[in-house]
């Protein structure tokens, strides 16, 4: 007899835009669900990350770290180690946040790892060598392969199982479902008995005007395969009043960032990256 579905929200790429992220925790809340996973980059781009950090540590049970998160939560190291230029928007971006904030967006996982309806999931921010590297949604099989891989980034395959302790896995093994964020396009790959999938991105989705996320069905923990699916789900919100939000803050690039939601163009390139 098959047990009841379970459904988990995951949840990508926020990046301050704090409207988009309510319209998104609003519809998932008006169909049932309560767990939610965040795929990082809670902050930068947009204009209200402490805001969005605060919405994201009330509603979110796990969030693993993006490549924004590691950026502004330890600004002042980047820039003094030359990893990147003081520039204004990252600085405003910083200024913004709390101490506290910071800490919270350095201490997030790499990874995390959990079983549904007897699939390996894991989920992290851009690939399983670094939330700075990047897999784009064209990408070679060697790319899609070395997703599913162990890397001392993931570190060994250790979901948190009730009654199954993490060491107890054959040494080796590895995840067999992968879902990540950092490229704000949804999309979902099957080959070689291994699913890949990206969440997109809710609040900077450069693949269309709404904003995106996805629905894990399947049977919570559950060591026995039965019926999982990942659905993907966009929700509209209001655009406008997120650029208008992004102005009356002072945010630096504003029209940049309002090109961005509205037409789906980085920063004015006709080519969108993240």
């Amino acid at each position: 007899m098959a047990l009841p579905l379970d459904r988990i929200a995951v949840i990508s790429d926020v990046h301050g835009n704090v409207t988009a992220l309510e319209a998104v925790l609003a519809d998932i809340e008006a169909r049932g669900i309560t767990r939610v996973l965040n795929l990082g980059d809670v902050v930068g781009k947009g204009p209200r990350g402490a805001e969005a950090i605060k919405r994201t540590r009330d509603t979110c049970e796990v969030t693993v770290r993006g490549n924004w998160d590691s950026l502004i939560g330890d600004w002042e190291g980047f820039v003094a180690r030359g990893d990147v230029p003081r520039f204004v928007a990252g600085r405003w971006t910083r200024d913004e946040l709390s101490d506290e904030d910071a800490e919270w967006l350095v201490s997030l996982p790499n990874a995390y790892d959990l079983v549904m309806s007897g699939k390996r999931i894991r989920l992290f921010h851009a690939s399983q060598t670094s939330e700075f590297v990047r897999v784009r949604w064209e990408h070679t099989m060697d790319e899609f392969r070395g997703m599913f891989t162990n890397t001392d980034f993931t570190g060994p395959w250790a979901p948190d199982l009730q009654g199954h302790p993490s060491d107890a896995w054959p040494e080796g093994t590895t995840p067999d479902v992968v879902g990540y964020g950092d490229i704000h396009g949804a999309y979902l790959e099957a080959d070689e008995g291994l699913l890949l999938f990206n969440a997109g991105a809710v609040g900077n989705h450069l693949d269309g005007p709404t904003a995106p996320y996805c629905i894990f069905e399947g049977v919570t923990d559950s060591l026995v395969p039965q019926s999982f699916s990942v659905n993907f789900v966009r929700v509209p919100y209001d655009i406008e009043a997120e650029v208008a939000a992004a102005r009356e803050l002072g945010m630096p690039d504003v029209d940049a960032y309002a090109l961005e939601l509205r037409e789906q163009r980085y920063r004015g390139a006709s080519k969108p990256t993240s």
